[in-house]
């Protein structure tokens, strides 16, 4: 008979429960993943309840609350609080998204938060997207001509050319998507991820853009583009409220299109 075993450090423990404020009349327990790969130990839950009459009303709030007055220690990203830069991208109740702009009454009970699932921690709540980043980079995300710019005016495009690429360039790399698609998770060496082909797609089609066909081949491989199976988790995740999953459609289109 065969027998699995996980990793020592794969066992998540409970941890520390913080007391409960003082006086206060609504609480809320926030149970927060706590992990530092550098002290050999177990990641852990901590439990800290907050009290809502003395926290502003996102997530991001609480978090902060908690890091200024209850646990120092407590490691986070997050910058602009405007749902703009997708520091604050983590696992909140089961869902990826910012916690800049999740509300915690959305929550009926306890909060769970985690970093993005499927990634190496760096500490705590902050993910290692190194590997992302570096998939990103390999799309070249920048336009791309072989004639010369204009000498008066930028690269101009049509109203209509334009608005082809709303619902792409909002993207803000927060990798929400890529980390709840489980083909990514199973193929992420390999696989380039919803929010990275999403972004290929917007330079595809961009028709300031002169190397369409370079980038089609670019993504010409069994793993790179054709990993995605549409199951929406991207979609349904994406806190910005794009479709990641039609823009793989899209380029999947354009592959076969330019072979007829």
């Amino acid at each position: 008979m065969a027998e699995f075993k996980l990793p020592a450090n794969s066992i998540i423990k409970e941890g520390k429960a913080w007391p409960r404020p003082t006086g206060a009349s609504r609480v809320k327990n926030f149970k927060i993943y706590r992990y530092d790969p550098d002290s050999g130990q177990n990641p852990r839950w901590d439990t800290f309840p907050i009290d809502l009459d003395d926290c502003a009303p996102m997530v991001l709030d609480a978090l902060l609350k908690i890091k200024n007055e209850i646990d120092p220690t407590l490691t986070f990203r997050r910058s602009c609080r405007e749902g703009i830069c997708g520091s604050c991208a983590m696992n909140i109740g089961g869902s990826n998204t910012l916690a800049c702009i999740k509300a915690i009454e959305d929550f009926s009970g306890d909060i769970t938060i985690s970093p993005l699932p499927h990634m190496e921690v760096v500490k705590d709540l902050v993910p290692d997207l190194t590997h992302f980043y570096a998939q990103y980079a390999s799309i070249k995300p920048w336009m791309q001509t072989s004639t010369p710019a204009p000498q008066d005016r930028e690269r101009l495009q049509s109203p209509e050319d334009r608005k082809k690429l709303d619902g792409l360039y909002e993207c803000i790399l927060c990798a929400s998507c890529s980390t709840s698609c489980p083909s990514y998770w199973w193929n992420g060496d390999r696989y380039l991820g919803p929010a990275v082909l999403l972004q290929a797609y917007r330079w595809v089609i961009d028709s300031r853009d002169e190397t369409t066909g370079e980038r089609l081949d670019n993504l010409e491989d069994p793993f790179k583009l054709y990993r995605c199976h549409t199951i929406m988790n991207c979609t349904n995740t994406c806190p910005k409220g794009l479709n990641p999953a039609k823009a793989i459609g899209e380029l999947k289109k354009l592959m076969v299109e330019r072979l007829y």
